[in-house]
C-alpha cells in the first residue's frame, strides 16, 4: 500500500464514488483503516460529489463554502462538516416526520378503539332491549293463552289463575304483540348491522396495530429479543434435529452390518 502515492489512491477512491460503488459510510470505514486513508478521504472532491448527490436542492442554494483551494481540510468549513450539517439536519427532518407519522398512527388505532366501544355499547343496549321485547312477549302469549282457556270448562283454581293473568295486562295483548314482533325484527337488524361494523373497525384496528408496530420496529433494538416461547421452539428444533440425526446413523450401521455380513458369507 506504501508504494502507491497518493494520487493513485485519490484516483481509485473517485472511481469508486463517481461510479456509484461507494457511499458514504464506506468513505468513513475506510477512513478509520490507516492514517494515509484518513487523510485522503477527508478531502472536499470526494465530499463534494457526495454533497451533491444526497443533497442536490440544498447544495444548489448554498453552494460549498470552502472556496479557497489553500484552505485545510480540518476546518469547520470544509466539504465534510457541511455535509455532516446537512445529514443531521436531514436525519433530524426524517427523525420528526417519522414521529408525526407515529403519533398520527397512534391516533389512528385510538380513534378506532373509540368507535368499537361505541358499537360494543350500542351492542350491548340493543341486546338488553330485544330480551325486555323476548320477555314481554312471552307474558303476552301467556296472557293470550290464558284468555283462551278462560272459555274452557276447567277447575275454578285454574280459572281464577287465568283470570288473575288476563286482568294483570294492561295493554291490548294482539296490537301489543304486534308492536313487539316489529320491535324484535329491528332490533336483529340493528345488531347485525352492529355485528358487521364491529367486525370491519376491529379489522382495521388490527391492520392500524400491525402498522403501527412495523413503523415502532428497530432492528438493532429488536434484534436481540428473543421471547422464552422462541427459545423452547428453538430448543425443540434442535432436539428433533439431533434424533432425526441418531437415527439415520443407526440405520446406516444396521445397513453396513448387514451388507458386511452378507458380504462374509
Amino acid at each position: 500500500m506504501s508504494a502507491l502515492p497518493d494520487e493513485l489512491w485519490r484516483q481509485i477512491l473517485e472511481i469508486g464514488i463517481k461510479n456509484s460503488k461507494f457511499n458514504y459510510k464506506d468513505l468513513c470505514c475506510i477512513s478509520i483503516s490507516c492514517r494515509r486513508l484518513n487523510r485522503l478521504s477527508s478531502e472536499d472532491p470526494l465530499w463534494s460529489h457526495f454533497l451533491s448527490s444526497d443533497f442536490p436542492s440544498s447544495n444548489q442554494r448554498n453552494p460549498s463554502p470552502n472556496t479557497n483551494p489553500n484552505s485545510n481540510n480540518s476546518t469547520s468549513t470544509s466539504v465534510k462538516s457541511t455535509y455532516k450539517i446537512k445529514f443531521d439536519r436531514e436525519k433530524a427532518r426524517k427523525v420528526a416526520a417519522h414521529r408525526r407519522a407515529v403519533l398520527r398512527k397512534e391516533s389512528e388505532v385510538l380513534e378506532f378503539e373509540r368507535k368499537i366501544r361505541e358499537i360494543e355499547n350500542g351492542l350491548r343496549q340493543e341486546t338488553e332491549k330485544m330480551r325486555a321485547a323476548i320477555t314481554e312477549l312471552s307474558n303476552l302469549h301467556k296472557v293470550r293463552q290464558a284468555s283462551v282457556a278462560l272459555n274452557v270448562w276447567q277447575p275454578e283454581v285454574i280459572r281464577g289463575r287465568q283470570k288473575q293473568i288476563v286482568e294483570q295486562s294492561a295493554v291490548p295483548v294482539e296490537s301489543r304483540v304486534h308492536s313487539l314482533e316489529m320491535e324484535l325484527k329491528l332490533c336483529r337488524q340493528q345488531l347485525a348491522g352492529f355485528d358487521k361494523a364491529y367486525r370491519d373497525e376491529k379489522r382495521r384496528l388490527e391492520i392500524a396495530r400491525e402498522q403501527l408496530a412495523s413503523m415502532k420496529y428497530h432492528p438493532v433494538r429488536d434484534y436481540r429479543l428473543i421471547s422464552s416461547g422462541d427459545k423452547e421452539g428453538n430448543k425443540r428444533k434442535k432436539k428433533l434435529k439431533t434424533s432425526v440425526i441418531c437415527k439415520s446413523l443407526k440405520l446406516f450401521v444396521v445397513e453396513s452390518g448387514a451388507d458386511g455380513s452378507h458380504n462374509g458369507s
